[in-house]
């Protein structure tokens, strides 16, 4: 059996795929090897996800948040050995190759993400080429969920939105003041997550212009700071797959499109395209 997850910090989305070519489908909480370790995280898998495993584990392949090392990938790795192992094997990759895998398979392209966080690579068809080199929440992270909310919480806390949307805001978000966002931007885990969550009501007011703009300058910005740095950029297909992408793909396209750029796949998550990529393997592999 071939077991499949891509996971963020907040939830983790699993496949098995069985001997007869069954899918079928768990979700446990997020993992991220930075603030958990591998006892804590096969803790969970053994509680939460191998109950719903029916056959021998062979394979696993794990993409997620934070593997960006030789150190964190062997956190998860030791984790997920502990709970099957008669898994011969084992691979731990980052959330970006499996966002470059779910949107491209075995083409060439521009894989992004475009969620809580944002990233963007040059795929090959089978690997990373060439990273566009996020430097994460409070340095990066251009065009996110996570750059939206921040963008509109410091605007609103300087005075600078106009009174009708401000009153909006405030309205949704009694508890929302200087000391408040002090505390969860710099004393609370997860700044990202609790700013990201104000990017809803970007969405929602999207009509208004300056609601608008603001969602349109940080799009622009990704584009920009992550994509043309790939010289291909222009003759190569761009996807994307996460949540702010796939809620405002229709200023994403445009916004490509005024650049001269070409937008394909936008995908709310990875897991379903992951779990044909990896279909498709076994099928080349065994000539099936």
């Amino acid at each position: 059996m071939i077991l499949i997850a891509d996971s963020g910090s907040t939830k983790t989305d699993w496949r098995t795929i069985d001997s007869r070519g069954q899918v079928d489908q768990a979700r446990t909480i997020g993992f991220n090897p930075y603030y958990q370790d591998s006892a804590a995280i096969a803790a969970e898998l053994q509680t939460a996800l191998l109950p719903t495993v029916k056959e021998t584990v062979t394979d696993v392949f794990y993409y997620g948040t934070g593997c960006n090392s030789t150190e964190s990938c062997g956190v998860v790795e030791t984790a997920i050995r502990a709970v099957f192992p008669d898994a011969q094997k084992v691979q731990v990759n980052s959330d970006l190759l499996g966002a470059a895998r779910a949107l491209c398979h075995h083409e060439a392209g521009i894989a992004c993400i475009l969620g809580t966080g944002s990233n963007a690579c040059l795929y090959d068809g089978r690997e990373i080429a060439q990273l566009s080199g996020s430097l994460g929440f409070w340095l990066g992270d251009e065009g996110s969920g996570g750059y939206l909310g921040k963008t509109l919480v410091v605007r609103f806390l300087h005075g600078q939105l106009p009174v009708e949307l401000a009153e909006k805001f405030r309205k949704r978000y009694p508890k929302v003041d200087r000391i408040t966002v002090m505390e969860q931007a710099y004393k609370q885990p997860f700044p990202n997550r609790y700013f990201a969550s104000f990017s809803k009501f970007l969405f929602d007011n999207r009509s208004h212009p300056v609601a608008y703009q603001i969602v349109h300058d940080a799009f622009s910005l990704f584009f920009d700071t992550y994509i043309r740095k790939f010289s291909d950029a222009a003759q190569l297909p761009i996807h994307f797959v996460g949540s702010v992408a796939f809620y405002y793909s229709d200023i994403l396209r445009q916004i490509a499109n005024d650049k001269g750029l070409t937008v394909r796949r936008i995908l709310e998550t990875p897991i379903a395209g992951l779990t044909l990529y990896h279909q498709d393997a076994e099928s080349l592999l065994f000539g099936k």
